[in-house]
């Protein structure tokens, strides 16, 4: 399963589930395994800051730092005490890390950890992450939390989407995405006040042809 991509100039990274991190040199016509010193094969999220590449891991989680393209990893884990780093995000200098127990950032080039969950629901699951500006968006079950204050505090932002969880969450410029368990894509455009479907859900009994748009 591909759970991640990153791109660091010339260079294409996949994580893979259970795989580790593949590298491209060739815009993804073939793959090479880069997993040495990732002690966690079970790669969910994938984050390049500068010439950091960072992977966040599932099944007992954790962080992984590689300052060579992938050649060489190091855990950098200190103080990330909750298991699967389902997204990472960079914002300038901080790194967010969206794991099974909330967000937590780094400050130091993940050096050390520290929890940012005011505003966040206990035990939150946060399975997505996305940059806009100095605003940061955090997927949690089917809500989506904003944080100006580089994850200090979180506000809910409306939704549309009922029970439906978020999956997914990209930025470009002044979008923000968000893709959703069971009812397709979703943009706004005011920091996630109101949202538009890109692509709604429809439920297919038939087991003929799919219905006309």
């Amino acid at each position: 399963m591909v759970n991640s991509f990153a791109i660091s100039d010339t260079n294409l990274f996949a994580g893979i589930g259970v795989g580790g991190v593949f590298l491209s040199t060739n815009k993804g016509t073939s793959w090479t395994a880069v997993n040495s010193g990732l002690t966690n094969l079970d790669v969910l999220s994938l984050a390049v800051s500068g010439t950091n590449l960072f992977a966040g891991t599932g099944i007992g989680g954790g962080v992984f730092l590689s300052t060579n393209n992938g050649t060489s990893w190091t855990a950098v884990d200190s103080g990330l005490t909750a298991s699967y780093v389902y997204s990472l995000a960079v914002m300038g200098t901080n790194l967010f890390a969206g794991t099974g127990g909330g967000v937590f950032r780094s400050t130091d080039g993940a050096t050390s950890w520290t929890a940012a969950n005011e505003g966040l629901p206990t035990y939150a699951s946060v399975t997505a992450l996305a940059v806009s500006g100095a605003n940061l968006f955090a997927a949690a079950g089917s809500s989506v939390y904003l944080s100006t204050d580089n994850g200090t505090s979180w506000t809910a932002v409306s939704y549309p989407w009922s029970s439906n969880s978020v999956t997914s969450l990209a930025a470009n410029g002044t979008n923000l995405f968000a893709g959703t368990f069971g009812m397709g894509a979703f943009r706004a455009t005011n920091n996630g006040t109101d949202w538009t479907p890109l692509y709604p859900f429809r439920v297919y009994r038939s087991r003929g042809k799919r219905p006309a748009a």
